[in-house]
């Protein structure tokens, strides 16, 4: 059987997305002479169907394909060199053959064909108990399909939309165009049927319960609202984020709360918490112990591509480029906007919101000793008062039991931080006055140093040829990070949440306002999640009031919560933001390529064209 299902798993990927001459091969190769209907008409395989539903996911979050598409191309990120350039600044690069797109193209599909195979089966299934045993079942299939349909349709709009599986039915090589409506009119059923059917909790960790289905069909509702019908759509958002906001304790889910030692958002980015996770309502779940996941060990990469220059620039002040706490830094690829890390974020050193702090790392430490030296300061031009200095080694020897490093190896960051003894390089949001920058023993990067006031950008060494280059140094994101988890210097082993619990708090807002401009309401939601995010004591300081209530103050709020969490793109969409004025307050170096004529969409992978026989007909979304 286990043979079977990996056979069967190619199939139904490639006779969903390649020619007649895979179909030919698949029919051929059937070595244990096992036909689907036997495989799916009993329990366990069919049980295996469902559990290969949730197999192509494992290649969106962790990884780097998704992040382009999710993340990139809006107000938060820019481009490390060309690297993603296409989703990035909307050059050239985004077109038919760019492989992400092929990646994410394939997956969702793959994804749909799998859902529709379960579903198809489903009633000629037997070894059930009951058919309420069996509806949970199928329910989760139905989840799948509309997760994978919502992010096809938000990527690429309105294409060939399947709904039995071509393992039945055959392959269709000249697909229809589907309006974006009808996709959602899908997606919506879909997951209608998952909160009638889903339990409450699921003995799998990972495998999606109805707390999933309520936040997926909120997240849904809102977005439909880009298509019209705004008023309709967002009170039902609003109802559907109530009755999870409402009863918590019904879907086994909380906000973390703060105390006296951290806020609520840095215990839910906790690595301690995220096994288990109150507020995690709907996950990638990472086998960390045994490596039971679809590419084992080969698991959350995100942390890498966000890294700054930590083996260049900052190993002349004693980091290194590949470390078990941060990552591989040969990878990287983003950097913060000027626009997130000082107008979304607060830019001032005793905020009293901690997202900043727990979103970022800013502050990296040496994995050498490191004497500071005349060149170091004629360079950098530091103080004198520093010449000698020695910025400390934090490497020790692994002492266990938190962390998956074999005992007797060295992690970094063991030793000299509480006193900043080993601080190498420091990448606050806040601007340090230069004469007290001179004097700190580090190498200081603050939004001063990085981002050119004439243009809001980078600042390109060539206009600043009296001033260190700083390019590729700031801050890293580092929600999908730490210690706990760290595998190697490449894989962390964490959970990735897809939804989180506080995410409904601010739909529920943005769909009171689109609903019925309750802005009351509206802050009272914002207010629960700033507050959670806030320093002991200073929770009066975050909160937001009624009048300052609009779709722009909540998508800020969406940035500082969310950052990084592969929402923004379709935020953007959602609220009008994809646009070339926006892009000029926000991020301007993206502004003179963004087309809006075709930018709000992804161009359909050329292998797929090629694959059908009415390519012109189907079109290209404009590319």
């Amino acid at each position: 059987m286990k043979n079977l299902h990996k056979i069967s798993l190619g199939a139904v990927l490639l006779i969903a997305l390649t020619s007649t001459s895979c179909k030919k091969y698949i029919e051929e190769y059937n070595p244990g002479g096992t036909t689907l209907e036997t495989a799916y008409t009993n329990k366990p395989g069919y049980e295996g169907l469902i559990n290969s539903c949730y197999t192509d996911m494992y290649y969106f979050y962790g990884k780097v394909d998704f992040i382009g598409p999710s993340e990139m191309g809006t107000d938060l990120w820019v481009n490390y060199g060309a690297n993603d350039s296409g989703f990035l600044l909307y050059d050239n690069n985004l077109n038919t053959q760019t492989g992400t797109l092929r990646t994410i193209w394939g997956g969702l599909y793959s994804t749909i064909n799998l859902c529709n195979t379960a579903i198809d089966y489903s009633t000629k299934v037997n070894g059930y108990s009951s058919s309420a045993e069996l509806n949970a079942k199928v329910a989760e299939a139905h989840f799948m399909r509309a997760w994978a349909y919502f992010n096809l349709v938000e990527q690429f709009g309105g294409v060939a939309m399947p709904t039995t599986s071509s393992a039945l039915s055959g392959i269709d090589l000249a697909p229809k165009r589907t309006d974006e409506k009808a996709f959602y009119d899908l997606i919506i059923s879909d997951l209608k049927v998952a909160t009638e059917n889903l339990p409450v909790t699921q003995s799998l960790r990972g495998r999606v319960a109805k707390k999933a289905a309520y936040a997926m069909l909120a997240k849904v509702y809102l977005q439909r609202t880009r298509l019209g019908e705004k008023e309709q759509y967002a009170k039902l958002a609003l109802e559907t984020a109530e009755e999870l906001i409402n009863n918590p304790a019904k879907y086994n889910c909380a906000l973390y709360t703060s105390d006296a030692n951290r806020s609520g958002f840095a215990k839910a980015f906790d690595n301690r918490n995220n096994k288990a996770n109150t507020e995690f309502l709907f996950i990638e779940a990472i086998d960390a112990t045994s490596g039971l996941n679809p590419e084992g060990y080969n698991r959350g990469r995100t942390r890498q591509y966000y890294l700054p220059d930590l083996g260049g620039r900052g190993a002349e002040w004693g980091t290194i480029e590949t470390t078990v706490l941060y990552g591989r830094s040969n990878s990287k690829q983003y950097k913060p906007t000027k626009y997130l890390l000082t107008n979304i974020f607060d830019p001032r050193e005793n905020t009293p919101d901690t997202r900043f702090a727990n979103t970022f790392t800013y502050k990296f430490y040496a994995s050498v000793d490191k004497v500071i030296t005349q060149q170091m300061i004629t360079s950098y031009q530091k103080d004198q008062s520093i010449l000698g200095k020695i910025i400390l080694s934090t490497r020790a020897a692994y002492s266990g039991p938190d962390y998956f490093l074999p005992s007797g190896n060295t992690f970094e960051e063991e030793k000299n931080m509480t006193t900043d003894a080993g601080l190498a390089v420091f990448t606050p949001n806040w601007t340090i006055a230069s004469e007290v920058k001179k004097k700190i023993p580090a190498l200081v990067v603050d939004p001063s140093d990085l981002f050119d006031p004439a243009t809001n950008n980078y600042k390109l060494p060539a206009a600043y040829p009296n001033e260190p280059s700083l390019i590729n140094i700031f801050p890293a994101l580092k929600k999908f990070s730490g210690k706990y988890f760290a595998y190697t210097n490449q894989y962390w082993m964490g959970d990735f949440p897809i939804i989180r619990l506080s995410e409904v708090y601010l739909i529920a807002a943005e769909a009171a306002i689109l609903a019925n401009n309750d802005v009351l309401k509206a802050s009272n939601y914002v207010n629960v999640i700033r507050k959670r995010a806030a320093v002991t004591g200073r929770e009066s300081e975050m909160l937001a009031t009624p009048a300052e209530m609009n779709v722009a103050y909540i998508l800020k709020e969406r940035g500082r919560e969310l950052a990084g969490e592969h929402t923004r793109w379709i935020d953007l969409k959602r609220t009008g933001n994809l646009s070339t004025a926006y892009f000029q307050q926000t991020n301007p170096i993206i502004a003179p390529n963004f087309d809006p004529k075709k930018h709000t969409v992804r161009p359909i992978p050329q292998y797929f064209l090629d694959a059908i026989t009415n390519a012109a007909e189907f079109g290209n979304n404009g590319y």
